[in-house]
C-alpha cells in the first residue's frame, strides 16, 4: 500500500491549525493588530528585520546605524506586553515546528547520519 504524503501533510497542517500553540499565536496577533500603537511598533520592527535580512542575503553590509536602529526597535517591541506575548507565542510554535521537522527528517538521518556533521 502506497502512502500519500501530501494527504498526510494536509492532515498535519489541519492539526497545527487546531493546536493550542497556533490558536494562542492567532489570538495574540489579533490583539496586536487591534492596538494601533502596538501594531505600528510591530510593523516597524518586522520591516526593519526584513530589510536587514534582505541586505544580509544579498551580501550587502549592514551599517552600525542600521544595527542600532534594529536594537532600538527590538527594545521597544519587548517593552510592549501585547507584542511580548505575541513573540513568545511565535517562539513556542517555532519550537513545535522544529520538533516536527526533526521527526520528519528521522528517516534521512538514519540513512545518511546526522545532518550538518
Amino acid at each position: 500500500m502506497s502512502v500519500n504524503l501530501h494527504d498526510l501533510s494536509y492532515e498535519l497542517q489541519k492539526a497545527l491549525r487546531e493546536s493550542d500553540e497556533y490558536k494562542n499565536l492567532v489570538a495574540y496577533y489579533d490583539a496586536v493588530n487591534k492596538d494601533e500603537s502596538a501594531n505600528q511598533l510591530f510593523t516597524n520592527f518586522r520591516d526593519i528585520q526584513v530589510r536587514l535580512q534582505q541586505k544580509q542575503m544579498s551580501g550587502q553590509e549592514i551599517s552600525q546605524e542600521e544595527v542600532q536602529q534594529a536594537q532600538k526597535a527590538a527594545a521597544l517591541v519587548q517593552q510592549n506586553p501585547k507584542i511580548a506575548k505575541l513573540m513568545q507565542a511565535e517562539q513556542q510554535l517555532s519550537m513545535v515546528i522544529a520538533d516536527l521537522n526533526k521527526i520528519i527528517m528521522k528517516p534521512l538521518e538514519e540513512l545518511y547520519g546526522p545532518m550538518g556533521s
